[in-house]
């Protein structure tokens, strides 16, 4: 018997009513301002078709404040299961036009669902978080909700990627969801961030900030370094999660979406000559050697505006996805502080958790010195590095071009720190500290002899040769074990490639333990 057309005509106008959301009038307003509704950003996400709701029809059930009369349509979120190229994905989108999106009792427990449905079905968790906060109505029992999803958030981490689009406001206790999460992408504009904003801060402090100093997107990119990625609009944010997604497995039992060229190609690249300085003091464009080694030139990279000293992001390698880390001297002369210590340490456990091979590419006078650096904690902070790259399993894969200086060459990966294979270019300097500060302290009596300054000059010069050919060569290194080979520059996207196809079945066993504790 077909169905009643009462019932279809009923479900129908239900159907609509949920839709519509807030209204057309504020979906006209959002258009206006350039941004996307609630279902619009997982249409846009989504592969057409494969998106299947969950908890369309959940009410809420709060009483207090005349809210029993109120209808919040699909509670103000969004939640559901999609495929994003062929791969299934977990995914929620707060509803700014519904109450502010605001997050309730019943809002919570739908994120909830599609955080579990992750867990059980092992694949990605992509959240859109655009809320007001709180339902106030709800009291506590907000509160819980929000509890709840932190929960997840913790018991997820390590288990299936989560990525958070910042697409609208996110304030108070809820940017710790976020926070929580493995990466936050945030739109340039329309979108905010905070725990207290503006107002609060001129009451406690009476200091006038403005929304972007401690909320904006290009504030949290470059100073704060809570977003790994900053979105031109809703679509650009979009684009940026199908890519970071492309690189990622869909949980940590699998491996990345490697797709190996059938053929090594073992050719060497006379080009990155070019790049390459033999100089200590001339910066080196780490960027342009990074992509000459990777597929196409691509280096998808994370945190581009924090911490520029090192370069952290995903690429290919002969078809393998890998994770990259590298120094970069045209920042800070490469030196690893405190930000690009935290920096590089959440990027190498984020690679471990999920199977990605980690590939490093060493130039690094040391850690920075300074006054601000010590009171800052940067012992606690740069050893985080040592304790990432020492716990990692995952195949590791270190160049170093030039300078590996003290504690930051074992802070990069070194062999003594779990590295598989180590290379290094003939430019490379292996030693406990440069040259130039090493000869000031091990020639200081032969020096102080000399009384005329263009002598003494000549003799410095010529300690800090012998010092670089005797004790900071590459060859002293490579004799002593502590590196695999020295290869010539143009061949090591060939040499890179050839070792991490012999390194795929690497297995490492390590003690029993519930966890290590990172420092700090």
């Amino acid at each position: 018997m077909p169905l009643d057309e009462e019932l279809r005509s009923n479900l129908s106008a239900r159907r609509d009513k949920i839709v519509a959301a807030g209204g057309p009038r504020k979906t006209k307003e959002r258009h206006d301002k350039g941004l996307m509704t609630a279902r619009e950003r997982i249409e846009g996400l989504c592969q057409e078709g494969t998106f299947q709701e969950y908890g369309a029809h959940v009410r809420h059930g709060c009483t207090s404040f005349g809210m029993s009369e109120v209808e919040i349509p699909a509670d103000g979120v969004v939640v559901g299961t999609g495929f994003v190229e062929n791969r299934q994905i977990a995914v929620f989108s707060q509803d700014f036009t519904v109450v502010g999106g605001t997050l309730g009792k019943m809002h919570g427990r739908k994120i909830v669902w599609a955080q579990d449905y992750a867990t059980k079905n092992g694949c990605p968790l992509v959240g859109f978080k655009d809320s007001g906060g709180a339902r106030i109505q709800e009291g506590i029992d907000a509160l819980s909700g929000y509890g709840e999803v932190f929960y997840r958030n913790v018991n997820l981490s390590g288990v299936v990627p989560q990525i958070a689009i910042i697409a609208g406001p996110c304030a108070g206790g809820a940017s710790y969801s976020p926070a929580l999460m493995d990466f936050i992408i945030m739109t340039r504009t329309n979108a905010q961030m905070f725990i207290t904003g503006p107002q609060v801060i001129k009451t406690v402090s009476g200091r006038d900030v403005s929304m972007d100093e401690v909320g904006g997107a290009e504030m949290h990119a470059a100073v704060s370094g809570n977003v790994h990625l900053l979105a031109d609009d809703d679509a650009h944010a979009i684009a940026l999660t199908r890519k970071l997604l492309s690189y990622l497995p869909s949980n940590n039992t699998e491996d990345p979406p490697h797709a190996p060229y059938p053929d090594l190609d073992l050719s060497p690249d006379p080009e990155i000559d070019r790049l390459v300085r033999s100089d200590a003091s001339d910066p080196m464009d780490m960027h342009g050697i990074v992509k000459r080694v990777l597929d196409d030139g691509e280096l998808f990279e994370i945190h581009t505006n924090f911490a520029k000293n090192l370069i952290v992001g995903f690429g290919r390698l002969q078809g393998l996805v890998v994770g990259v880390l590298a120094n970069n001297s045209m920042e800070k002369a490469g030196c690893l502080d405190i930000d690009s210590s935290d920096k590089g340490a959440r990027f190498i456990r984020f690679c471990n958790a999920f199977n990605i091979p980690i590939v490093t590419f060493v130039d690094v006078p040391g850690f920075l010195p300074g006054v601000d650096q010590e009171r800052g904690g940067i012992i606690r902070h740069g050893a985080k590095m040592l304790f990432a790259y020492s716990s990692a399993t995952v195949p590791k894969l270190t160049v170093v071009t030039r300078k590996a200086y003290g504690g930051s060459y074992l802070a990069m990966c070194s062999q003594e720190m779990g590295a598989d294979v180590v290379f290094a270019w003939p430019t490379a300097q292996i030693a406990v500290m440069g040259a130039e500060g090493a000869v000031n302290i091990l020639y200081n009596k032969e020096l102080k002899a000399i009384d005329d300054g263009a002598a003494k000059q000549a003799k410095r010069k010529e300690f800090v040769e012998h010092y670089k050919a005797e004790f900071a060569s590459p060859y002293l290194a490579a004799a002593r074990g502590y590196i695999t080979d020295v290869i010539e520059p143009e061949t090591t996207r060939a040499v890179l490639s050839l070792a991490l196809r012999k390194l795929l079945g690497k297995r490492e066993l390590r003690p029993a333990k519930k966890h290590g504790l990172i420092p700090l």
